[in-house]
């Protein structure tokens, strides 16, 4: 008999477009039974694929992926996870870039077809889910660990049961569900990086840093947070000198007074954590543990009760170097940093299902997802100032603790009145409902939340060699603003609820299905930051400079009364502030089907969205200050209504053209894209992924984005299978960053609206089995895909001076290239993939003035995984990435003006599961 663990190795299977089996595909205990099943392969049938069977085997779930893409009405492509355990990747981000058209951006962003993250949105288990990230809307997918993943769902082309702020694709995470019968899984690993030598830069934390949460070492003072309230957000020793005295204290004289507001100043910057002594530490190998267990019971012959719970713990060591250049003074001004972080990823997962003889079921789902990066990084830079030829430069100390959490509660539901429940019920109460109406609701309800109790930034001066640039010595900068400590918080609460009723009918030679349903979205969030100083305007001796920086920060140097060392809160700190979005949505949508040849889906969905942005000063204090404006005018920017209706058309034909099974999908839609909560303020603020200046626009309008779609798809008796997709997107107003005036130092960009863009492109996958090339290939198989596509971005009247008033889109690539190389050996011992990723070059800021625009150049990433099976319950599994050692790049008239490089991570790690 043949295991159910073996054959879901097979290659065919295990790819994702696997739809049938071949000879190293379904095992047997001879050779002559091998022989007999690779003779026996099962036909495909239009418009379904046939069910592939093994003795004592249901449908394998890769062919249940390949049923639900040819199911679809729209475009959609399907990775599931045994190929993404295949491949290797740890996270939804990395595992998404295997689907084609898609690339990934700073680890954590998925670009579709080129199109830029607000054009892309992300559901969990189709609900909105909110998003940790400080500055943007979109959810980053390095968050979700794939090993709560059963399958993703990228639906590249519109359909009105989906949310209407839609540009360039959606992805659903579709987490595990209810098991069919007991299952359990134990698996142990770990990794070493070969930028992470062993040394890295840290410093003293707190003890719960081995879990990723802080235990209040870096938080904000308690004295602290009432010494604002107390002093109304004014540290400064004249805001203070002037409470005390207003809170009746006598002095002798003015300069009594300030002395006495100055010991206050003193005493209450001892309250920071000045632990902050950065010096070298050995890093450990990367520990990454997960463990699961589900089951299935019944309850009598109607009622079944499941459950599934799991739970991971990964932390990892990470230390790199990135070199910035100015394109127009390579040599004279350059920023070096060289930073390690220490990372923690831990999640877990309960689900819980009830069934109702096939008719009705309830499933619950809870989440629990952390991520935290503990940096410490050092930078010497030169700018205009101070040139390498000078003899002279600039070192910024960073410390970093960035905790992001995600909390997720959804319970769904599936109801059919079939004949099990009517028998339930008094004789005939239920008749006049017809049993094919199905009505699906769900509610959710999330909570993202980023903390970052302490981000501390320390300014020196250096004497460097004039040649080569390095530092012989450094000093604390004596000026304002010698050390920074900023405190940051975000919530971000979504709830969504709605519901869906579908009626099939059915007649001759046609189905008609009707669908209608209702959602609403309701999201709030709050960010608060508060940015404290430590100005050192004077010492009596600077000797103690060059000390290690917790000694320069000590009580002693803060108190002592001939240096002066001031205590303040930064007046430029306007970064928080207060969102909220509501949306009402209702469609209907009709799906006919014609003699099994032609399918024509329409619908309509129209969607009442609000939306408001405040700045918030949690020091406000004052009319002349207030927390938030009470001017009409401002309070009318703040707010944005839209109210539209949102057509979708697809219209598939199914034959057998060239192929057993043959679909082709027109697809064509109008939808929007919104801008993000924080950009419809003016303020500005820093991306943290970017580390630039970013300015919003309270009058940037959303865009308009009209959808074509024409995808041709072959599927084969023998497995292999053809797709080619054909997309035209245009996009009014389209949103976009460019970049604005600025010191040379820096870099501002600015949101506002282009005039008009546009895309457009050709997909091609496939995947085929080597057996034509002799017996000895018939144990593997190759699949990829590959994306071309133009962008064309007019600038408008809106950007301020563009060097190029025509280009192309940000982000977007002109090619696309995934493959890879799967072997499985005919004993079902072994498996191996060879993968291999590339995209083209992409824009990555657009110049000012005549200032050539940057590329992000060609990244080729090249990951090998083997598998070894020595039992059907154990897997060894060693993973090797970026084999090519390839290094990040933008380039800026020829000029390399950043590079850094992640260096080559390899893993091992052994699985128990039955």
């Amino acid at each position: 008999m043949v295991k159910n663990e073996k054959f879901q190795r097979a290659p065919l299977v295990l790819a994702i477009t696997a739809v049938s089996a071949f000879a190293s595909g379904a095992y047997a205990q001879d050779a002559e039974q091998v022989g007999e099943q690779a003779d026996s392969k099962p036909p495909i049938a239009a418009p379904q694929i046939e069910e592939l069977m093994v003795q004592g085997r249901l449908q394998s779930s890769a062919e249940m992926l390949i049923n639900e893409r040819l199911e679809e009405e729209v475009v959609t492509d399907i990775l599931g996870s045994e190929m993404i355990g295949r491949v290797g990747d740890s996270t939804v981000a990395a595992a998404l870039k295997r689907v084609s058209g898609l690339t990934l951006v700073n680890d954590k962003f998925v670009y579709v077809r080129g199109l830029g993250e607000r054009y892309s949105s992300t559901s969990l288990n189709g609900a909105v889910v909110p998003s940790p990230d400080l500055t943007r809307n979109v959810l980053p997918l390095d968050l979700f660990p794939t090993s709560v993943v059963e399958s993703l769902a990228v639906q590249k082309s519109y359909s009105a049961d989906k949310a209407a702020s839609f540009g360039g694709g959606n992805v659903d995470i579709r987490t595990k569900g209810i098991p069919e019968e007991l299952t359990f899984s134990l698996e142990a690993g770990t990794g070493i990086n070969t930028e992470t030598d062993g040394d890295v830069l840290s410093y003293t934390g707190g003890d719960d840093d081995a879990f990723g949460t802080d235990d209040g070492t870096r938080a904000l003072s308690k004295k602290i947070e009432s010494a604002l309230q107390r002093f109304r957000g004014d540290l400064s020793v004249s805001g203070i000198r002037d409470t005390l005295i207003a809170e009746g204290n006598q002095y002798g004289s003015a300069q009594e007074a300030y002395a006495a507001a100055q010991a206050v100043n003193r005493e209450l910057a001892l309250n920071l954590n000045r632990d902050i002594a950065v010096a070298e530490d050995s890093s450990s190998p990367d520990a990454d543990l997960k463990a699961s267990v589900g089951n299935s019971f019944y309850i009598g012959d109607k009622w079944e009760l499941g459950f599934l719970t799991g739970g991971s713990y990964k932390s990892k060591w990470r230390e790199t170097e990135r070199t910035q250049r100015n394109h127009a003074f390579p040599e004279e001004r350059i920023n070096s940093r060289n930073k390690s972080t220490y990372s923690v990823d831990i999640s877990g997962n309960l689900n819980v299902g009830l069934r109702f003889a096939d008719e009705h079921e309830l499933e619950t789902t809870s989440l629990y997802l952390r991520n935290t990066d503990d940096e410490t990084s050092i930078s010497d830079y030169f700018n205009e100032n101070r040139e390498v030829s000078d003899g002279r430069g600039f070192r910024d100390y960073e410390l970093k603790y960035e905790e992001r959490e995600m909390v997720v509660n959804q319970i769904q539901g599936r109801h059919q009145i079939g004949s099990e429940t009517k028998a339930l019920m008094p004789a005939g109460v239920l008749n006049w409902v017809p049993e094919a109406l199905a009505v699906d609701w769900f509610y959710s309800d999330a909570t993202a939340t980023t903390d970052i109790p302490n981000q501390i930034s320390v300014s020196a001066n250096t004497e460097t060699d004039p040649v080569t640039g390095a530092v012989i010595s450094s000093d604390v900068r004596v000026a304002g603003s010698s050390a920074k400590f900023r405190f940051t918080e975000l919530e971000d609460q979504v709830t969504n609820y709605g519901w869906t009723a579908t009626l099939p009918l059915e007649f001759t030679a046609s189905t008609l299905e009707l669908s209608t349903g209702f959602s609403r979205t309701e999201k709030g969030r709050t960010y608060k930051q508060t940015e404290l100083l430590i100005d050192i305007l004077e010492v009596a001796d600077n000797g103690f400079l060059d000390d290690p920086l917790d000694q320069v920060f000590s009580d002693e140097n803060i108190t002592d009364t001939d240096n002066n060392f001031v205590f303040s809160r930064s007046p430029s700190n306007k970064q928080s502030y207060i969102a909220a979005t509501l949306t009402d949505a209702v469609f209907g949508k009709v799906d006919w089907t014609f003699n099994q040849t032609w399918r024509l889906s329409a619908g309509a969905r129209w969607e009442d969205y609000n939306q408001v942005a405040l700045k918030w000063n949690p020091y406000g204090f004052t009319v002349d200050d207030p927390q938030i404006t009470s001017d009409p005018e401002e309070l009318a920017n703040a707010v944005y209504a839209q109210e539209d209706v949102y057509p979708s058309l697809s219209l598939t034909y199914m034959g057998s053209l060239w192929a057993e099974t043959f679909q082709l999908r027109l697809g064509a839609s109008k939808t929007a894209v919104r801008p993000d909560l924080r950009e419809i303020t003016d303020s500005l603020y820093i991306d943290p992924i970017t580390d630039e200046r970013v300015r919003g626009n309270p009058d940037v309008r959303p865009s308009e984005v009209s959808n074509f779609d024409l995808r041709g798809e072959w599927f084969f008796g023998n497995g292999d299978n053809l797709t080619v997709s054909l997309f035209y997107k245009d996009i009014v107003d389209p949103i976009e960053f460019f970049e604005a005036p600025i010191s040379d130092t820096d870099r501002l960009r600015e949101l506002v609206n282009a005039e008009s863009g546009e895309i457009s492109g050709i997909e091609i996958e496939g995947m085929k089995d080597l057996a034509f090339m002799g017996d000895f290939m018939e144990s593997f198989f190759v699949q990829g895909n590959v994306t071309l596509q133009e962008s064309e971005l007019v600038a408008g009247t809106e950007a301020d001076h563009p060097t190029n008033p025509v280009r192309t889109l940000a982000g977007a690539s002109e090619y696309v290239v995934n493959t890879l190389v799967g072997f499985d050996s005919p004993d079902g011992a072994h498996s191996a993939t060879l993968s291999y990723n590339v995209f083209g070059e992409r824009l990555y800021l657009a110049g000012r003035n005549g200032a050539p625009d940057s590329f992000e150049q060609p990244f080729h990433s090249l990951d090998l995984t083997y598998s070894w099976y020595p039992t059907a319950e154990i897997t060894i599994k060693a993973k090797m990435q970026n084999l090519l050692d390839e290094a990040i790049e933008i380039e800026r008239a020829g000029v390399v003006v950043f590079e850094e490089k992640p260096g080559q991570s390899f893993s091992l790690s052994a699985q128990y599961q039955f």
